[in-house]
């Protein structure tokens, strides 16, 4: 009878439910953490369906959250279909797509299937608006922007730079060869960081032979990269504190230290890697973590896995720093005891700070912490972006084109150049002289000396 009246009056079932939820101590805490009124609603239906169903019929599966959406009863073998989630993890989604899932033929919910719910693309979002209120989408997207551009600009300078260290033969040395080895790297892996990001943001495919192929060979030119960092780090330690020639050392062993070392850790960590996308994929489940794992590369998720990979890039990080100090500890010392204005001495020790510390990576350890809440987070994230993706630039500007060897060897081509083009003008004029001349003859001559006569004669006849 109690049953029948909470069947005719819906509020007054939604309310014991409800309450329901409230007495019973397992539920509780999911009351707790409910974030969303389609859990509260959901749980309620649970709750409501148990009370109508004590003994659940046997052809329906019960109503089921995935703490995602909620899902009906359900007849058996049936497939249910619904829109797609709005938001999930401060992302909006496309509602127009749908959801499915299956009610088998004994009773139990197949996972969901979210495969056709894609996050909306942040060219269609508002994001344009310059305030700190954004969501997490919206400073992702306007740090993303500043990436973009700044490893362009770094990209087109390392080129450039590449270029010119290849075509001139002056310029061709151990350190300038170690320059072109750490450009390279800078080059591939700012290639490779734009492919991978745009696979994720236009694909949307996490299991693609591409996305793990972009992501192992982005994760090994980024620790090339750093590792060549080391290589210019113990070169100049070598030729300033330790007073020995670098050029003593091998190309071998920079070559082995820059391309062999890091192909190492990374072999390893594709490795785990694999086994753990793995394990992943045979223990999937619909929750919220794995229904984002669907949406992006899960090679590029990170995990505990990344840090034999990112343990060492910060112990290269840490070795340039002392690499730095030892460096400029002598470089003062040497200004101290030469006999010039203390303020010319503080110039140059600065001078050669500011164009060390993008060399050994030393911008790394000024944003590799920072506030992760509020608007400072923002600003952090900005500053790092900028920071970040111009490094490959002002290396290429000092070590390049600010460097006196380099202007020296392009001063002097562009000198040969523009001699070479006024002896080919010259000679064109000479020849053009011999060839007339060479078109002289008597007949030639006679005609323009009767011509002249004919000339005269009519200027007479026109005074007369």
């Amino acid at each position: 009878m109690f049953q029948t009246n909470l069947k005719k009056n819906p509020e007054r079932l939604f309310l014991v439910a409800f309450t329901n939820l409230t007495l019973i101590g397992a539920d509780e805490h999911l009351l707790l953490r409910t974030n969303s009124s389609i859990e509260l609603s959901c749980l309620a239906e649970i709750e409501a369906d148990k009370i109508l169903h004590p003994k659940n019929d046997s052809e329906y599966c019960r109503p089921n959250f995935d703490e995602v959406l909620c899902w009906p009863r359900t007849k058996f073998d049936t497939t249910v279909v619904q829109p797609c989630f709005s938001e999930f993890h401060n992302v909006k989604y496309d509602v127009t797509n749908n959801a499915t899932r299956y009610c088998s033929v004994t009773g139990q919910w197949d996972l969901s299937n979210y495969l056709n719910c894609h996050p909306i693309s942040p060219m269609n979002r508002s994001c344009s608006e310059w305030d700190f209120s954004w969501d997490i989408r919206c400073s992702a997207y306007a740090t993303s922007i500043i990436y973009y551009i700044g490893y362009t600009i770094s990209l087109i300078a390392l080129i450039l730079a590449v270029i010119v260290f290849m075509n001139f033969k002056e310029l061709r040395c151990l350190r300038n060869t170690i320059h072109i080895n750490l450009f390279l790297t800078y080059i591939l892996s700012i290639f490779l960081w734009i492919l991978t990001l745009t696979l994720q943001m236009f694909l949307g495919n996490g299991s693609t032979v591409g996305c793990i192929f972009s992501a192992i060979f982005l994760h090994y030119f980024m620790l090339t990269n750093f590792f060549w960092m080391l290589v210019e780090g113990l070169y100049l330690y070598m030729l300033v504190v330790q007073t020995f020639s670098g050029d003593n050392i091998r190309f071998n062993l920079y070559f082995i230290i820059g391309y062999g070392f890091p192909s190492i850790f990374v072999g390893f960590w594709t490795i785990f890697k694999a086994l753990q996308t793995e394990s992943d994929n045979e223990i999937a489940a619909s929750t919220p973590s794995e229904t984002e794992s669907r949406l992006v590369c899960s090679w590029m998720r990170e995990s505990n896995i990344d840090w034999i990979i990112q343990g060492p890039a910060c112990g290269v990080l840490i070795i340039n720093l002392i690499f730095l100090i030892r460096i400029m500890w002598v470089l003062i010392t040497k200004l101290r005891s030469a006999n010039t204005v203390e303020t010319r001495q503080y110039r140059k020790a600065s001078k050669a700070l500011l164009v060390l510390i993008p060399l050994l990576g030393i911008t790394y350890l000024v944003v590799i912490a920072g506030p992760s809440t509020g608007v400072e987070s923002h600003i952090f994230a900005i500053l790092r972006a900028v920071l970040l993706s111009i490094q490959g630039f002002c290396v290429a500007l000092f070590y390049c084109f600010f460097n006196s060897e380099v202007r020296q060897a392009l001063k002097h081509r562009f000198h040969r150049l523009r001699d070479s083009r006024t002896l080919s003008a010259s000679n064109s004029i000479r020849s053009r002289r011999y060839t007339m001349s060479k078109d002289y003859s008597p007949r030639s001559r006679t005609e323009s000396i009767r011509t002249t006569q004919e000339y005269t004669v009519i200027v007479k006849m026109t005074e007369l």
